[in-house]
């Protein structure tokens, strides 16, 4: 394990002690100096916080639970992944914010002048052009949006992604982890200063729209609509796609996302559930009264990512490590469509770690159906 620059470390015990060991068995190199962790919710919170800050006493541990995991060896459910960065290469430092909702433009300001200073002082390389910022919220917060916007307003340039924590689908209660304990309604701040070359990137497989709907009814704080084309909003979704209303699930989801037209970009707007009393529809990121939808084509959802992969091997050399925050609908899809096995190769190819989200982040902006994530290099930049 000489020159080691980031290792993945994969349980599948659900025996929250087997799992920590596990997971410490094989982050064992001694330059390893911060575990970032993603786990199922199935697992026991309290104790495993309490087995992981045990296992990994003396390192710093940061993580949140997923709505699926992923690891080179392809698509994981109810594991945990745990990345160990070697501290040769990587100085990193971490801040919770316990309330998104009152994170205020002092606070962002604080927050990054926190992490930033916790990373020059470790005295690895210039913190401007050689860092990037990583955030994990909650996954069920309605407060992301605004959240992302004031943290990019005071993070001075530095490239940023992150990904919402998810909880396999139930939409009951995300988590992030931060110093030994689970925390909702919460956001980890993560700043990677490193020796080596890295861009961060975000990719989605939007082909082109097909017919517009518009947001006639809706509660904004919630992420509600009520009304498509002044119609219930599942009623007419359904009736969209021709399929009967009782029919709609997180699969239908998604292989028929609406998408928000933004400049000349769509960006997807994705639907989490159908609300059976008044047939409202209640999505994962931001919308409101007066916007226009589209359902859109779909394309390959290789695609553009194989392209833009390659592209930075092209520039930067092999990749180390590829880490993603990869929606959760996205995996739906490739389930969907039997591409598990392309999935699992392009994921060995480029050593893909990371976890399947409920929105993905990019510098400011809240996304859905994305594949987000930051290419780090085997060599150094």
């Amino acid at each position: 394990m000489s020159d080691v620059k980031t290792v993945t470390a994969i349980s599948r015990s659900e025996d929250p002690s087997i799992a920590s060991h596990e997971l410490r068995q094989q982050l064992s190199d001694s330059d390893i100096s911060f575990v970032l962790f993603y786990c199922s919710s199935i697992y026991p919170l309290d104790a495993l916080a309490l087995q992981m800050t045990s296992a990994f006493s003396g390192i710093d541990v940061v993580g949140c639970t997923t709505a699926g995991e992923i690891t080179p060896k392809g698509y994981e459910q109810h594991s945990i992944i745990a990345i160990g960065f070697s501290s040769k290469y990587f100085a990193i430092s971490a801040q919770i914010v316990e309330s998104m909702e009152k994170f205020s433009l002092i606070d962002a300001q604080e927050t990054v002048n926190k992490l930033t200073e916790a990373c020059y002082l470790k005295k690895l390389t210039p913190i401007k052009s050689n860092s990037f910022i990583l955030t994990l919220l909650d996954g069920l917060s309605s407060d992301e949006e605004q959240f992302l916007v004031t943290l990019n307003s005071a993070s001075a340039g530095i490239p940023h992604f992150g990904g919402s924590a998810g909880d396999d689908i139930h939409l009951a209660k995300t988590h992030v982890f931060y110093q030994g304990s689970f925390f909702q309604n919460a956001a980890i701040v993560i700043m990677v200063n490193t020796k080596c070359a890295f861009e961060v990137f975000s990719c989605n497989h939007i082909k082109e729209p097909i017919s517009k709907v518009v947001v006639t009814a809706a509660h904004a704080e919630s992420r509600t609509v009520y009304e498509l084309n002044a119609e219930p909003a599942a009623l007419e979704y359904a009736r969209l796609l021709n399929v009967k209303v009782e029919d709609l699930s997180p699969a239908v989801f998604a292989l028929n996302p609406l998408a928000v037209k933004v400049g000349s970009q769509y960006y997807i707007r994705a639907i989490q559930k159908v609300n059976e009393v008044d047939h409202s529809l209640t999505f994962y990121c931001a919308v409101d009264v007066g916007i226009v939808l589209s359902t859109v084509e779909m394309d390959d959802i290789f695609s553009t990512l194989n392209g833009t992969l390659s592209r930075m091997v092209s520039t930067y050399g092999e990749p180390d490590l590829v880490l993603t925050c990869d929606c959760f609908l996205r995996r739906l899809e490739i389930e969907q469509r039997g591409l598990l096995s392309q999935a699992k190769a392009l994921q060995e190819r480029y050593n893909i770690s990371g976890f399947n989200t409920y929105g993905e982040h990019i510098d400011g902006t809240h996304l859905n159906q994305t594949f987000t994530g930051v290419f780090i290099a085997r060599g150094d930049g």
